[in-house]
């Protein structure tokens, strides 16, 4: 029987707000959204500062931080101007994710063989006081690299595999969920805590649940959307039961 590690959810909370700078103004607050789903049984908040500042800015990072008692993943790509906040308000963890101005969100994983030496420099420097992540596609040769870089942590991209699930296409997803099999194994292998994010419903989270290598699932846009109908108290404690679902078929045959 393998072991049945705990398992948290950490609640993205970009797209409220996406919501609010849409209108401009205060509202709809994403600390509040933050705060509802901490009451509702989520174990951390994550957050994107981008660029651009599509979604959540400056000062919503400093509330969360401020105003917020769990812990704060902060995603950010590895420029200066991002290390120098992160050195500035010291998250309790930071996840180094690739970034285009173009892109409506984050389209893959982070290429960690070609930051070479520049991007182990950043996870050094951001790990003197933040968990450091690398969100990175399920292949061997980026695992590998992550861990050399220095990371603690890796987040494994399920976004293929949830479009090859949504699309009903069984082939795709079959690979790509084999894919992130072995990858969360080689990742644990070398000593890495392993998340996975992106894309996930309420069916994949489940799915991927069932991986005991996996200790965090990081989920924001599609509970966002379901939270305008269901409410956040309802959606967070969907989310974690059928995570509770899927963990409790770690090691049962079939």
């Amino acid at each position: 029987m393998v072991e049945r590690m705990p398992l948290r959810l950490g609640v993205n909370i970009d797209h409220v707000a996406t919501l609010r700078n849409a209108r401009g103004g205060y509202h709809p607050d994403p600390i509040r959204a933050a705060r509802a789903a901490v009451a509702a049984g989520a174990h951390g908040i994550t957050a994107h500062l981008r660029e651009d500042r599509r979604h959540i800015v400056d000062l919503d990072v400093e509330r969360l931080m401020k105003e917020i008692a769990a812990p704060l993943n902060l995603e950010m790509a590895a420029t200066d101007e991002m290390v120098g906040i992160a050195q500035r308000l010291t998250p309790h963890a930071v996840c180094l994710v690739p970034e285009k101005r173009a892109e409506r969100t984050t389209e893959g994983g982070l290429d960690v063989i070609a930051g070479g030496v520049a991007l182990r420099d950043v996870v050094k420097t951001l790990s003197a006081h933040s968990r450091v992540s690398l969100f990175v596609a399920p292949e061997v040769a980026q695992i590998e690299a992550t861990a050399k870089a220095g990371a603690a942590v890796i987040e494994l991209h399920t976004g293929t595999w949830c479009e090859a699930v949504i699309h009903d296409d069984e082939k795709g997803s079959l690979d790509e969920f084999k894919r992130l099999v072995a990858g969360a194994q080689l990742a644990a292998s070398l000593g890495l805590e392993v998340h996975a994010g992106h894309g996930l419903d309420f069916e994949t989270a489940e799915l991927i649940s069932t991986l005991p290598e996996i200790a965090e699932l990081n989920i924001g846009h599609y509970m966002m959307g379901e939270a305008v109908f269901t409410g956040m108290d309802a959606v967070i404690k969907n989310m974690l039961a059928a995570m509770a679902r899927g963990r409790a078929r770690v090691g049962v045959p079939g």
